[in-house]
């Protein structure tokens, strides 16, 4: 089984205004900014490859946590929200109501209009996941994520995940030869540069 630690980007102005990203290529904000360059991988995952999504967000954090040659993965972009980007959850639920909640119901199948289903993200990630050969570090999204962690506890997502995942921390997963993720380590928080 190949370890693959995952984190998700720093933070951005939609992120603090709670707005739906999604392939919008939002940069870190100054606090995302500050808060990354306090901060290092733990020295265990030293010597790990590095992969990250296009997305400038995830560029800017993957170099802010110091690695060198990061390579980028595309099938690590985050999910497609189409037509929610850039809104909030309480902007579309006063919107759209019993659709939208109806349409949340259906958890891994659950698909904003033009956009992705988590599912979909599965799709798109498992060949990335298959090929893994190295112990590897990747910097990417919430929604790709949320769609590794269905894969990796057979969690349908039209409940709560009985774990909570910190969204600044790292977690680990060993791949199986196929590509199937199962759940080492979670929550690994990341080390002050100052210590």
């Amino acid at each position: 089984m190949i370890p693959l630690l995952i984190l998700r980007h720093g933070k951005t102005s939609w992120n603090l205004q709670k707005k739906l990203q999604g392939r919008t290529d939002i940069s870190l904000c100054d606090e995302g900014i500050d808060i990354l360059r306090q901060q290092r991988l733990p020295s265990e995952f030293e010597g790990y490859s590095w992969v990250c999504s296009p997305l400038s967000r995830a560029r800017q954090t993957a170099e802010l946590l110091g690695a060198e040659n990061v390579l980028i993965e595309p099938s690590l972009i985050e999910m497609s929200f189409g037509d929610w980007e850039g809104h909030t959850l309480v902007d579309l639920h006063a919107r759209f109501g019993a659709d939208m909640r109806e349409n949340e119901a259906r958890g891994v199948d659950m698909q904003p209009p033009n956009g992705e289903s988590p599912r979909d993200v599965q799709a798109r990630i498992l060949p990335f996941l298959k090929n893994l050969s190295e112990p590897t570090v990747a910097v990417t999204h919430k929604g790709v994520i949320r769609a590794l962690k269905s894969l990796a506890y057979d969690w349908d997502m039209t409940d709560k995940l009985p774990m909570e995942f910190k969204w600044g921390a790292a977690h680990l997963f060993m791949i199986d030869e196929k590509g199937i993720p199962h759940p080492s380590r979670i929550n690994i928080e990341l080390e002050s540069k100052a210590s």
